[in-house]
């Protein structure tokens, strides 16, 4: 499996690696324009990522952005919704708001930092990303 993770945070960046390291190769983005770009490219070389965790405050276009894009990437390739990128939000921010713009949106999942690593696997099973 290849995850992108979109943080801007050096130790998040450093948690979510190590968490995720078992289960797939992690590629490191601090930036919305960063994590659309490398989403075009690993698709374009055929290899796609399977799990995007977006941080939705970082520099340039923010998570909820960074969502809208792909989604709309998905879209115009006629993928399905529910077919394409599973997307997890990975956020500080726990506002109805911005969790319901993230669902609104068709992100697959939204965990609150600080993260919990059972929160975290429980979401890649029901995700079907692991056993």
């Amino acid at each position: 499996m290849r995850i992108l993770i979109m943080e801007d945070d050096f130790t998040s960046q450093l948690l979510l690696h190590k968490l995720l390291e078992p289960y797939g190769k992690c590629d490191i983005v601090a930036n919305g324009w960063d994590a659309v770009e490398a989403f075009r490219l690993a698709r374009s070389m055929g290899e796609p990522y399977s799990l995007l965790c977006l941080d939705i405050m970082v520099p340039g276009l923010d998570g909820q952005e960074v969502l809208r894009k792909i989604r709309e990437l998905e879209a115009e390739r006629e993928i399905l919704p529910g077919k394409g990128v599973k997307i997890l939000m990975t956020t500080a921010l726990m506002d109805g708001d911005n969790v319901l713009t993230a669902f609104r949106e068709l992100c697959d999942g939204y965990l609150v930092k600080p993260i919990d690593r059972a929160k975290l696997l429980r979401n890649l099973r029901e995700l079907a990303l692991t056993e």
